[in-house]
């Protein structure tokens, strides 16, 4: 008899002016002997990563950047610049304050997590805009127990209620 072996792969990546692209890739095949399962796993996850990152390659559209102001720099909230521009991030101030608030929590190596940010978004994590902002602090969450029901809730809301 044989058995149905479906398998998908998944990618969104973060791009210039709050802009992202995401594609997926679903094949099902049929195998006939349990010991092959491994195999084909492999097999089917390197092309559909193949796949999917060849397809995200093509970027397409993409949305105008932000408007300049006088200066003929991009407008942006938070100034909080010490003039230098060294203490600017691009991101939200509560986008700032989690990143910052989690790293201290947990003690994580600031230099590895400068180094996360520059591995997923070739850029320092004062340079993050809102979207990759959002994708580091999704992945300092998974990292600190705190994503999935694990660990402390993020807002401080109460847990829902459970039917009895």
């Amino acid at each position: 008899m044989p058995i149905i072996l479906e398998a998908n792969y998944s990618k969104k990546i973060g791009l210039p002016h709050y802009s992202s692209h995401q594609f997926m890739v679903t094949l099902r095949t049929e195998i006939t002997d349990l010991s092959t399962v491994q195999a084909e796993s492999d097999r089917l996850y390197g092309l559909l990563q193949t796949a999917v990152d060849t397809s995200l390659q093509r970027v397409g559209y993409l949305p105008e950047p932000a408007p300049k102001n006088g200066n003929g720099h991009s407008q942006t909230r938070n100034g909080g610049s010490n003039g230098n521009g060294q203490d600017r991030w691009e991101c939200s101030n509560a986008q700032r304050d989690l990143i910052l608030k989690l790293t201290d929590e947990h003690r994580l190596d600031k230099n590895a997590v400068e180094q996360l940010a520059q591995d997923r978004f070739s850029k320092g994590v004062r340079k993050l805009n809102k979207l990759e902002a959002s994708g580091l602090i999704d992945e300092l969450l998974e990292m600190t127990g705190q994503k999935n029901g694990k660990g402390p809730r993020r807002f401080n809301q109460p847990a829902p209620a459970r039917a009895t």
